[in-house]
């Protein structure tokens, strides 16, 4: 008998490996290259002609809004798609809604830099400092491998409380 259920002991201790039941091994491998696709970099590591360039068009970007006047980004400067989107009417109705809430525009602080280590691509993420500290606002700027800009958006956050 105790041998039973030493046995039965054994297998029951065997079975209850953990495993997701969804996963091969060869996936569980992949979704760990999927996590590691993404990394945070040091400034010091960062392309500065690109940390330049992300810096400059999205200053220029948000500066349209203090001028009221936008000088067109170049097929150098950024990709086609960034070209049709930033259009003079897309970008007066969006600061018509910042400057009511915001204010005026006063400059921008990078908080990171995130590569893409498959598309070789920098995501900047920029602090937007504004005339009024009732919201906060991130700018997020993509350069690709050519050193294009290929996606500026930007992002209100909530508050912190003091």
């Amino acid at each position: 008998m105790k041998k039973i259920s030493c046995l039965l002991l054994l297998v029951l201790i065997i079975s209850c490996k953990s495993k997701h039941p969804n996963l091969s091994k060869n996936e569980t491998s992949e979704i760990i290259e999927v996590k590691s696709r993404f990394e945070k970099i040091n400034l010091k590591e960062v392309n500065s002609q690109k940390l330049t360039r992300a810096y400059n068009l999205g200053k220029r970007l948000l500066e349209t809004c203090n001028t009221s006047r936008f000088k067109v980004f170049s097929k150098e400067e950024a990709t086609d798609k960034v070209i049709q989107n930033a259009t003079i009417e897309k970008i007066s109705k969006t600061c018509q809604k910042i400057l009511m809430r915001n204010g005026k525009f006063i400059d921008l602080n990078l908080i990171e830099v995130t590569q893409d280590n498959e598309t070789e691509d920098l995501f900047f993420r920029y602090k937007i400092e504004y005339e009024k500290k009732y919201f906060e606002r991130e700018l997020y700027v993509t350069i690709n491998s050519e050193g294009k800009v290929s996606e500026m958006k930007t992002k209100e956050l909530p508050k912190k409380p003091m």
